[in-house]
């Protein structure tokens, strides 16, 4: 299934990128600008610096330099992440890309390029007993509400403790991921759910504090969100993209903010499998 879906998206761009080059879109050719919005409680990859409270981060970065690419300043704004989507559909921000998952359940408004590989992992604080995942089942462990980890949480419990005869996962909603280590660290939830690509930061952070707890379990692909009627502006920042993965700007970029596992081949659209 995953095969078919990667093949899927790569042959729908295959078929964007062999096209003549797209153009930036008047409006925003006019303008000079694209306008962003970021939830900023997501290190690595969009916060603010605690040392100078610049926005920082590895969206942060490749969005810079699709900008300069594009011949455009950015003008940030900074939402909750639940406001993400809906700063697109009212034309609050030109796209998204500030740590936003792949869905098919978002696909009936919008567009995704994928550009990065990611799925959710179980963490613990380093005291904890846990040994396996499976020792998590019956306990309380906390995400981000408006993620899709709580459905992922729900899948895996399904998958993996009911079958064993050990009770289900008792899922505890949070607000952002800050929210939800707070909530770990207060002894409130026995383990937290987040993107593999954010506890590596998190654990160089607070060192000695966390421990993770297996591998990711289900896999998936973060990705930059378009409207469905912007597919001219889809198809030159999917141009720009490609071309920053072919000379190492990207590669650059995930390497900086210790990621590099975590790069795609080249973008892909809609490709994540759930």
């Amino acid at each position: 299934m995953i095969r078919l879906s990667l093949s899927l998206g790569l042959a729908v761009l295959a078929t964007v990128t062999s096209a003549q080059a797209a153009e930036l879109p008047a409006e925003i050719k006019q303008a000079g600008a694209l306008k962003l919005s970021v939830n900023s409680t997501y290190a690595p990859m969009e916060y603010r610096d605690p040392a100078t409270n610049e926005l920082v981060g590895l969206d942060v970065d490749l969005a810079n330099e699709l900008a300069k690419r594009l011949g455009v300043k950015i003008v940030w704004s900074e939402t909750p992440f639940a406001e993400l989507i809906p700063s697109l559909q009212t034309r609050r921000a030109d796209f998204i890309i500030s740590g936003i998952s792949d869905r098919a359940s978002r696909r009936e408004t919008a567009d995704f390029v994928d550009y990065l590989a990611t799925g959710p992992q179980f963490f613990v604080m380093a005291d904890n007993a846990a040994k396996d995942a499976t020792d998590l089942c019956g306990k309380k462990v906390g995400t981000t509400r408006s993620t899709s980890f709580p459905v992922e949480i729900e899948k895996w419990s399904k998958q993996n403790c009911e079958p064993a005869g050990k009770p289900a996962i008792q899922y505890v909603p949070g607000e952002n991921s800050i929210d939800v280590r707070n909530q770990l660290k207060q002894g409130r939830i026995d383990a937290a759910v987040q993107g593999s690509e954010t506890l590596p930061y998190a654990q160089t952070q607070e060192p000695g504090k966390y421990r993770v707890v297996g591998e990711p379990f289900a896999k998936g692909y973060q990705g930059i969100m378009f409207r469905k009627d912007d597919a001219a502006l889809r198809e030159v920042v999917t141009e720009k993209l490609t071309a920053m993965i072919a000379d190492g700007a990207y590669k650059a970029v995930l390497d900086k903010w210790g990621l590099g596992a975590n790069a795609v081949a080249q973008p892909m659209l809609n490709a994540a499998p759930q």
